[in-house]
């Protein structure tokens, strides 16, 4: 058990405000080098610095201790010694990078042990063929090996695109006239860099898992199993996924078609479903006619999802289980009908073996389907958590606000485990190119995400406590979507209206502040079992108790599906059907749930329509001063004892994130309570102004509160009702958790709010140009350079990445991209037998003297400036250890000529350089030039004034005059930084990070005074994609930085950094 201490009646005033480690965040470790003791020891104590309760054990890409060998697990026992000492929690990872099942390739040493698939193919194959290496990249994408066993042979005929007539051939029967001939293989997956030139794993074959756990969590069990559910409360599988399936694009293309397969699945098939696989597989691929469905296919999608989830969730599972470890983790592609499908079948059926379901948030999405799935799954389990791997992809310059939106509205739909993403040990190589940001000392505000993390352990202390209030199930449609997946020419339409309608109905709902759990099919009969049906009392869903069911536009329900709904109504549950009524049951043609939908009732699929047939079951609802309903607050009510907990947050990033938005929001909750703010921002708890007034959410002909006992659906309960008022003023990035008491309303009178009285505000004059201070020396980044290799000629000019990359295919080595082997795959012993030069010309207005050169490898590589040998002393590090300085002697102004000489090798890094010093630097497309140091400041973008490159914290100082005793109150709301820091005359007064963006300073005398700003910096303009000229590209990954053609420019491409508007400070 996580959460051991909500066993408590209450939640304490002392765990809420000072949360311990596991209601704190444990991030991404990533394990990207040859970690060692130092390493770890750094990495740990800054995450206790930033407020986090543990780390995720995590191998990414640099990883150069052998995976799962003595020294890795060294590692692994001397990181939970170290974690146990901080009183943080030691969180475990089962792969080498992801996804997982592979074990980095040592599972798939073995071909037994290899994904599988089968080609569908036009035209006859050999069954050995010599094939070159591809990438798939990180997913399941099949690889070729041109090892193939020939399955079926079929005469196909089409009319009009349809499938008119099949037949299933022998090997050597002669071809029927009229039809076309289709061959069907299996194929084993071949080598993929990724996979440490391996291959991903059969995640269908049970037999290659246990070799997958074996390798993976017995290692782990040996090593830390007397510590499993206690500091080591679980272990991340990340994106298990099957090969994805394919589609024709048109109906007649003669293309090959790849779907997943294993080697015994014709058999279990068989005995699934009573019939033979090859015979009808046809139907598979192409539409029949009439707009007929295939039973076929929907079998084949059914069959593959519960191979797939039997033979990795379940087998993990059951193993966790019996070793007293959680499983958590997330799956593959779960946001819309068509990825799931694609990858996994259904998303939500593997969650019945986890302990702690976990999603995947990328790039600052709003994927709302994927989070209700999980928690859904969470909801009718009765796991104690969630789990989210959230913030990664963002970039170097997601700021606070991001973090504080994108883990509230997370929140809000259940996420109690904030895995961030990433914080890396070392940025050597690959390693700084892998999905930014930085989590850790690398970025400068590190120092200051205590502020995040208390905040999220706070609201994590009241969130996890209790059992969810939902009142509403959704039957999932996804297997409605299966009998679509054919040729994207007949079918694209209907499946994008299908995933058009999901998204909308999910939307509706939760901006409509309707909270419902998603019910899926293939669980819902082991949820619900058949003696319980006729049994007496509540059908439950597992743990829940839903009042109303809403069956969404689906074309096929399982027969146990309708006898579920049927009991469920028969005990007085309501069931409305919305949009498309089901047409089929266990994807057969019947009349029986359109029989019985005649009986409930039916309504148009619009929101309106929805969200007046829920009315009944609202619990919640806010509106702003205009009496419109909000359309970007999420909610989460959870009963706790006698009372109830209730967070509100908002979900859409702001549209202009400069510009505040005052909300002034009414916000009704069903019942009579009192309520309780707990600020999880401060740690405050305080009582709010309320009133109760009479009346629910429904109409008098409407039940109580939506119960669904005997009186509740045809009957008016006549009673009185009350619901609470409350009253807030909020901002952009405020949310809101109150314990809600219950409190006898009878006629109190409300309780009014004390009149705000508006007091003037006197402005405080601020210069134009302010003197700075900077963290760190100036950068000027070296990363177009001329290049020669061996004792060749000296080539043009170019990017850095690019030279390595060329001058790799020339020795024979595998190119770096985002699918490169690890470092822990090639010996340590590499004969070195290529050596590279770079050369790079550094124009300068002014001498500057003795500045620092950061480069990586710096003990390998010779430098030379104006053809005079640098000193090889390391002075210290640029951002990350690995990045080290040495001095270099004086830059005259002009032209300089820096050579750097380097071993070249697979192993080594050919990384970007950076000058440092008291310079300025000018840039012009392309081309720098170094000026006089920069002193003084105005407000705007520091990249025009002389800081392009810079990263580090900007403290601006301020001498103002404030005129009498009185509080200051100073607003900064256009600034391009993560957080910014306030001091008086060199006492710190508090942050400036999250929207209205103001800080007041109480207490001021009169007199002259030194105000100072800290902006703290990012690395975009350092160690961002400063040649990636796609400026709408969200995915910044490794090959970000390797773009082509018209999303490359050789000219900087540099984002705004700084304050960019002078901020204005009043006297209060």
């Amino acid at each position: 058990m996580l959460y051991k201490k909500n066993g408590s009646p209450s939640l304490t005033k002392e765990l809420f405000q000072n949360p311990t480690s596991e209601y704190r965040g444990a991030p991404f470790w990533s394990w990207n080098c040859k970690v060692n003791k130092e390493d770890i020891d750094h990495t740990l104590e800054d995450l206790h610095t930033m407020g986090m309760g543990g780390a995720h054990i995590h191998c990414r890409t640099g990883m150069d201790l052998p995976y799962l060998g003595k020294e890795f697990m060294d590692m692994v026992h001397y990181s939970h010694e170290k974690s146990n000492s901080l009183d943080m929690i030691t969180w475990l990872y089962d792969e080498d990078r992801w996804p997982s099942g592979a074990a980095g390739g040592l599972v798939t040493k073995s071909p037994e042990y290899r994904m599988r698939f089968l080609v569908f193919s036009p035209e006859e194959l050999p069954e050995k063929e010599d094939v070159k290496s591809e990438y798939g990249g990180s997913s399941a994408q099949p690889v070729s090996s041109g090892n193939r066993k020939f399955l079926a042979k079929y005469a196909v005929r089409l009319e009009n695109g349809y499938l008119d007539s099949y037949r299933l051939l022998d090997s050597e029967e002669k071809e029927p006239e009229g039809f076309d001939i289709w061959y069907l293989y299996r194929e084993i997956a071949g080598n993929d860099p990724w996979y440490n030139n391996q291959a991903y794993a059969d995640t269908l074959n049970p037999k290659a898992i246990d070799k997958f756990i074996e390798l993976t969590h017995e290692a782990y069990y040996r090593e830390l199993g007397e510590s499993f559910g206690d500091t080591v409360p679980a272990i991340f599988t990340d994106e298990p996924q099957f090969c994805h399936k394919q589609t024709l694009g048109f109906a007649e293309e003669k293309k090959k078609v790849i779907l997943p397969f294993t080697d015994d699945f014709p058999k279990t098939y068989e005995k699934a479903y009573d019939c033979n696989f090859f015979e009808s597989f046809p139907e598979c691929i192409w539409e029949l006619p009439e707009g007929a469905v295939s039973v076929n296919r929907y079998h084949y999608h059914d069959h593959i999802c519960e191979r797939f989830a039997t033979a990795f969730a379940d087998n993990i599972g059951s193993w966790c289980r019996k070793h007293g470890i959680a499983l958590t983790g997330h799956m593959m592609e779960e946001p819309t009908l068509m990825s799931q499908t694609a990858a996994l079948g259904e998303a939500m059926r593997s969650y019945r073996s986890f302990d702690l379901p976990g999603i995947d948030m990328l790039c600052d999405w709003r994927e709302l389907t994927t989070a209700k799935q999980a928690q859904s799954a969470v909801h009718q389990f009765g796991y104690e958590g969630m789990l989210s791997e959230l913030y990664g992809v963002t970039n170097w310059d997601f700021d606070f606000r991001g973090h504080k939106l994108a883990g509230d509205w997370q929140a809000a739909l259940g996420v109690t485990i904030r895995v961030h993403h990433l914080t890396w040990t070392s940025m050597a190589g690959e390693a700084k190119r892998d999905y930014p940001a930085a989590i850790g000392y690398q970025s400068p505000w590190y120092r200051k995400y205590a502020m995040i993390e208390d905040y999220f352990g706070r609201l994590n202390t009241a969130l996890t406590r209790g059992t969810p209030d939902v009142k509403v199930g959704v039957i999932h449609p996804v297997e409605s979507y299966w009998l679509y997946w054919g040729a994207k020419e007949q079918t694209d339409g209907i499946r994008q209206e299908m995933d058009y309608n999901f998204h909308k109905l999910t939307e509706w709902l939760l901006y409509g502040l309707i909270d419902f759990d998603f019910i899926s099919e293939s669980l819902w009969k082991e949820q619900t079992p058949d003696k319980a049906l006729d049994a007496e009392g509540d059908l439950l869903t597992g743990k829940m108790k839903y009042d109303v069911i809403v069956v969404p536009n689906c074309v096929t329900i399982r027969r146990s599906t309708l006898e579920r709904l049927m009991a469920f109504k028969k005990k007085g549950g309501r069931v409305i059907f919305t949009g498309t009524v089901p047409s089929h049951v266990d994807a057969l043609l019947s009349a029986e749930a359109a029989d019985f939908a005649d009986t409930c009732e039916k309504i148009g699929f619009a929101e309106n329509l929805l969200l007046s047939a829920l009315l009944p079951f609202r619990t919640v609802d806010v509106h702003n001063k205009l009496g419109v309903r909000t359309d970007n607050l999420l909610y989460q009510m959870r009963c706790d004892g006698e009372n109830k907990w209730l967070f509100l947050a908002h979900c859409r990033p702001m549209e202009n994130p400069d510009i505040p938005q005052r909300e002034e929001l009414a916000i009704k909750i069903s019942g009579a309570y009192r309520p309780v703010l707990y600020d999880a921002m401060t740690g405050e708890i305080r009582e709010v102004p309320f009133r109760h007034v009479k009346g629910a959410f429904c109409t008098e002909s409407c039940a109580s509160d939506g119960a669904t006992d005997k009186n509740a659906l045809g009957n008016a309960d006549r009673r009185p009702k009350y619901s609470t008022i409350i009253e807030e003023t909020v901002f952009d990035h405020d949310s809101l958790l109150y314990l809600l008491i219950p409190e006898d309303a009878g006629c109190q009178a409300a309780r009014a709010d004390k009149a705000e009285t508006k007091k003037a505000e006197t402005p405080v004059t601020l210069p134009d140009f302010m003197e700075i201070s900077l963290e760190e020396p100036n950068v000027r980044i070296l990363d177009i350079a001329e290049a020669k290799f061996d004792d060749g000629e000296w080539q043009a000019e170019d990017e850095v990445l690019r030279i390595d990359n060329k001058f790799r295919e020339i020795a024979g080595y595998q190119p770096r991209m985002d699918a490169f082997p690890q470092p822990w795959v090639f010996p340590d012993t590499e004969e070195i037998k290529h050596k590279l030069s770079l050369r790079f010309r550094i124009y300068s207005e002014v001498a500057v003297k003795a500045p620092l050169l950061a480069l990586e490898q710096a003990n390998k590589t010779k430098l030379y400036l104006n053809g005079q040998e640098a000193s090889s002393e390391i002075r210290g590090y640029f951002t990350d250890r690995s990045i080290q300085t040495v001095t270099l002697p004086d830059l005259q102004p002009g032209e300089n000529i820096l050579i750097a000489e380097m071993p070249y090798y697979n192993k080594f890094n050919v990384e970007a350089m950076y000058l440092l010093g008291d310079f300025g630097v000018k840039v012009a497309g392309r081309h720098c030039m170094l000026t006089a140091p920069v002193q003084k400041l105005a407000f705007g973008d520091v990249c025009t004034q002389g800081l392009p490159f810079y990263g580090a914290s900007i403290t601006y100082k301020m001498p103002v005059t404030i005129s009498k005793d009185c509080s200051l109150k100073v607003s900064v709301t256009q600034f391009r930084c993560p957080v910014m820091s306030v001091a008086l005359d060199g006492r710190g007064c508090g942050n400036i990070a999250l929207s209205p963006y103001e800080l007041v300073i109480k207490n001021v005398a009169a007199g002259e005074h030194l105000l100072e700003i800290t902006a703290f910096g990012n690395r975009i303009n350092s160690f961002g994609t400063l040649h990636n000229c796609n400026h709408t590209e969200t995915w910044i990954g490794p090959n970000a930085w390797r773009t082509t053609g018209s999303e490359w420019a050789y000219e900087y491409q540099l984002h705004r950094s700084g304050i960019l508007i002078s901020p204005v400070v009043t006297e209060v």
